[in-house]
């Protein structure tokens, strides 16, 4: 084979397909993973499906009736997309590591601490611990913490707890109460911690086929939970999925 030749069959080998859109994907999952398992790694804790599985063992369990109190923290970064954007993601890690590290060492030692997932943290306090002296705890948690981006600024998280059995007894409810916490603590400004609270429904109106309703009617039942309670998680969910 000439050497023109060779040239050619190694030039032709080495030339890639265009660029897709799945590619991109791809990309994009490798970079996220990779990302979540530095931080991961960094910290140790466990993650947001672990979250998950221990607070529903403990609702389940007798914690209720023995008096045990339960509560559970979500801990937001405020303003945490411009790290990345502006210093780049190993400055973004940095801040992640140094508040996760914070967070373990601000709270009791019986006190559960995950890394929920992205610049999220949660909390399971679960003992005889009033709510009131939990909600001081995590107030002073954000107070002190001292994590500061490379221009200087400090960095603040926004924090929102639930009580369990008072604010909502099954899991998906509950975070949900917690994570609704976090919200009005941003909306407010950020760099606070809110409770959960009652809320109002807001009468809206609603479209939903027969058989939709039909269908949400027999998981209430076999839930052995209102209708509404479901219509929330669903709602929750697709929140979730659109980022607001």
């Amino acid at each position: 084979m000439s050497p023109a030749k060779s040239n050619e069959k190694n030039t032709s080998a080495s030339v890639s397909h265009p660029v897709t859109m799945e590619d991109h994907k791809n990309l994009n999952r490798t970079h996220i993973v990779k990302k979540t398992t530095a931080v991961s790694d960094a910290l140790g804790f466990p993650d947001g499906d672990q979250f998950e599985q221990d607070l529903t063992e403990i609702l389940q369990s007798d914690a209720e009736a023995s008096g045990e109190i339960v509560v559970i923290a979500l801990c937001d970064s405020d303003h945490f997309d411009h790290i990345n954007k502006d210093f780049g993601c190993a400055e973004g890690d940095r801040v992640l590591i140094e508040t996760g590290r914070h967070i373990r060492a601000s709270v009791p030692g019986d006190a559960r601490v995950y890394r929920i997932g992205g610049d999220e943290f949660g909390i399971i306090f679960r003992g005889n611990l009033e709510r009131e002296d939990i909600f001081l705890i995590l107030n002073e948690m954000k107070n002190s913490l001292r994590v500061s981006t490379p221009d200087g600024e400090r960095q603040s998280i926004t924090v929102g707890m639930a009580t369990a059995f008072q604010d909502a007894s099954r899991t998906p409810e509950l975070i949900r109460k917690a994570d609704s916490a976090v919200f009005r603590g941003k909306a407010a400004g950020g760099n606070r911690v809110a409770m959960a609270r009652e809320e109002k429904m807001v009468p809206k109106t609603s479209h939903y086929t027969q058989d939709q309703l039909q269908r949400l009617a027999r998981a209430a039942k076999q839930e052995g939970i209102g209708e509404a309670i479901l219509l929330r998680e669903a709602l929750d969910m697709l929140l979730k999925k659109y980022d607001v």
